[in-house]
């Protein structure tokens, strides 16, 4: 109870309370090289990220996963610094790195104390455009993205499931393809495959680098000219258009897996803030989403999991911060005695009513107090204070949109949210997956490899 009132306490407090008091700065080197700083000098910790526009959804067919691959071979070395070299350096001034791929970027990253953010960029702008892809490394690292996969998907019934899931609801859309890419590709990448992947996209007018901590933003911008300003640009072509075609009906699988429970997945195609004409209509698909799935109190958890008892688990998610056109997504377990089609059916009812009735004021407020709450909680980390400017300015958004989030979730009314839902979740617009449930044999012992450190 105390945490309610807390959260409509937050609510009642003016939205620019809450805004970013930080300003970004912004500059663009001679060779396109975008950096983003602000400064926060709470502790003496500074992040650094760079962030390439290339993701899985930026990849051909026959090639899926490079962008992952290749982000694991950023790991193995240069001439100045061999395998496992840039590792050591960080880890022995006392930082943190790794890095992660997703469908529209890839991104590398370290955590420092303040004064040993010129390691960082000394170490990254190497490897920016001094990378060696060395065969027996990769071999080794081909081990280490097979049993990743394994362990992430393949061995995983509700991931699989997912990840077909996706191949079936998207027919032209490269979000079809799975991050981490098909096994027959990974098992077939070539060094002149990665070669040619990383003198495409790895080049510094394709980059953004973001800064984030208890620094002075020209010395920053100094240290960026010190270490990336001479790397000339590179002409980067442009991928051709992969637009979704158009869907005129419910499209359904059901998936025959080694499993202990059944398992349904739903999902509406949906614009983004990145394609819509009318951006408050992803703003209201947003507050949608948190009606359903936003905490406790919203309406799977009260009425399918702890009310009605169908359900093991129940969820609904929707990112409006994509590249490309997305799904809104609803999935549930269902409890014993029940099935897929009594959740499928449960799920759509919740839909109905979302169309069929206004949201109360009560409601619509717990939904906009949450999203004011994490966004608070979120400005207390460096780490993903950067994140928000990194993925916004990489997935074409703009980091400028940074500090609109929530005002403009606030300004969402009832009667918005019930436009969406009668816009957007359509019929004709739906996918559905089910897990079949099979038997699940006694599984070997498999091998432990390790590899290149990676967060994705």
């Amino acid at each position: 109870m105390i945490f309610r009132v807390i959260l409509i306490a937050l609510i009642m407090v003016p939205i620019s309370a809450y805004s970013s008091s930080v300003k970004v700065h912004e500059r663009i080197l001679n060779n396109g090289l975008k950096v983003l700083v602000k400064e926060d000098t709470r502790s003496p910790v500074v992040v650094s990220q760079i962030w390439y526009k290339v993701g899985s959804s930026y990849e051909p067919g026959g090639i899926t996963g490079i962008s992952h691959m290749l982000e694991h071979m950023m790991f193995k070395g240069t001439d100045a610094y061999p395998a496992g070299e840039f590792s050591r350096i960080i880890a022995e001034n006392g930082g943190r790195e790794n890095a992660f791929t997703g469908r529209d970027y890839t991104a590398y990253f370290q955590t420092m104390e303040k004064s040993r953010l010129e390691i960082s960029f000394k170490l990254e702008a190497d490897r920016m455009r001094n990378l060696h892809l060395d065969p027996a490394e990769l071999k080794k690292e081909l081990e280490v993205v097979t049993e990743e996969r394994r362990m992430r998907t393949d061995d995983k019934p509700r991931s699989k499931t997912q990840e077909y899931f996706m191949a079936m609801a998207f027919a032209n859309s490269p979000y079809k393809n799975p991050v981490i890419g098909w096994p027959s590709d990974i098992a077939n990448y070539q060094v002149d495959d990665l070669q040619a992947w990383y003198e495409r996209w790895y080049t510094p007018n394709n980059a953004t680098l973001v800064v984030v901590g208890d620094v002075k933003p020209e010395a920053v911008f100094s240290l960026a000219e010190k270490y990336f300003a001479g790397f000339k640009p590179s002409k980067v072509k442009a991928i051709k258009p992969q637009a979704e075609i158009e869907q005129h009906g419910i499209r359904k699988t059901t998936i025959k897996l080694p499993a202990k429970l059944p398992y349904v997945l739903m999902g509406y195609k949906v614009p983004v803030l990145n394609t819509i004409e009318n951006e408050s209509e992803a703003y209201a698909l947003e507050v949608l989403a948190g009606i359903l799935d936003g905490g406790n109190s919203a309406r799977l958890a009260t009425k399918l999991v702890r009310g009605k008892q169908i359900a093991v688990s129940a969820g609904a998610g929707y990112s409006l911060m994509s590249r490309l056109p997305e799904l809104f997504m609803l999935d549930a377990t269902p409890a014993e005695g029940q099935t897929v089609f009594d959740m499928e059916y449960a799920l759509k009812e919740e839909i109905y009513n979302l169309k069929s009735e206004l949201i109360s004021e009560q409601e619509l407020q717990r939904v906009k107090a949450q999203v004011l709450a994490n966004s608070v909680y979120e400005k207390d980390s460096n780490f993903y204070q950067a994140m928000q400017l990194g993925m916004l300015e990489t997935v074409g958004i703009g980091w400028q949109k940074v500090d609109e989030y929530v005002e403009k979730v606030n300004q969402i009314t009832a009667l918005q949210v019930q436009n969406v839902a009668r816009k957007y979740l359509t019929e004709d617009q739906l996918s559905i997956a089910y897990l079949d449930p099979q038997p699940i044999a006694e599984s070997k012992q498999r091998r432990k490899v390790t590899g290149g450190r990676h967060a994705n």
